[in-house]
C-alpha cells in the first residue's frame, strides 16, 4: 500500500538481535526509534518502519534541546540485563584511559539503558521529532557513556556542552570530570574499533 520499509541485514555477529529488537520496541513506545515489526533470526534480517529525516554534524540550541530529550526518555527505560563492563571491549589499554578509568571509579555509577552508539549517522533529524536509528549497541551502562558520545560526535564546544549538560541534569549536579574520563574512553574505543574494521 505505498507503505516504506527498512530491511536491515544483519552484519556483526556477536549482538543479541533478540534484545536488540526488545530495546527499540521500548524505545518506539518512547517516541524515540523507528517501530520493528518483524525480526528473522533464521535469516539474520529484522523489518522496521522506514524513517524520515536528515543527519546532522552541527547542532542548533534547539537540536541539542531535542538530543537531550530523547536521552532523557532513553534513560528512563526500565529494562532487566546486566551493566557493560566497558574494560572487557579493550584488546589493550593506554596510560590514558587507564587512568580514565581510574577518574571514573572516583564517582557513582549511574547505570541506565543507553544507545552506546550516538555517531550523527545514527541520529534523525526531522520536523516533528528526533529518534534514533541502529540500536545494535544498546544496553546498559553508565548514562556519562552517551552524554560523552554526543560531546565527542559533535565537537561541542565549551559553551554548547555546558547547555547540553544543565539542560539534561536540570537542578541536578553533574560531574564534568567524570564527562571527561568518558570521553577519553569512548575516543579510545571508536579508535579500537575502526582499526579492527580495518583488519577484517
Amino acid at each position: 500500500n505505498d507503505t516504506r520499509y527498512l530491511l536491515r541485514k544483519f552484519i556483526l555477529q556477536d549482538r543479541d538481535r533478540e534484545l536488540e529488537y526488545e530495546i527499540q520496541s521500548l524505545a518506539y513506545q518512547k517516541n524515540i526509534a523507528a517501530k520493528p515489526f518483524i525480526l528473522d533470526l533464521e535469516s539474520d534480517l529484522m523489518i522496521c518502519e522506514y524513517l524520515e529525516g536528515e543527519h546532522k554534524s552541527t547542532l542548533s540550541k534547539e537540536d541539542l534541546l531535542n538530543i537531550v530529550e530523547v536521552l532523557k526518555k532513553l534513560h528512563h527505560i526500565k529494562i532487566d540485563q546486566e551493566s557493560m563492563v566497558l574494560k572487557k571491549l579493550f584488546t589493550s589499554q593506554t596510560q590514558k584511559v587507564e587512568e580514565a578509568f581510574k577518574a571514573i571509579g572516583n564517582y557513582p555509577k549511574e547505570m541506565h539503558l543507553c544507545h552506546n552508539d550516538l555517531n550523527p549517522k545514527n541520529i534523525l533529524f526531522s520536523n516533528q521529532s528526533v529518534k534514533c536509528i541502529d540500536w545494535e549497541f544498546a544496553g546498559m551502562n553508565d548514562r556519562y557513556f552517551d552524554l560523552a558520545a554526543v560531546s565527542v560526535e559533535f565537537s561541542l564546544g565549551e559553551e554548547q556542552e555546558a547547555h547540553f549538560l544543565d539542560s539534561y541534569f536540570e537542578t541536578t549536579p553533574y560531574f564534568k570530570a567524570k564527562l571527561e574520563a568518558y570521553k577519553t574512553i569512548y575516543i579510545a574505543l571508536c579508535e579500537e574499533w575502526f582499526e579492527g574494521q580495518k583488519s577484517t
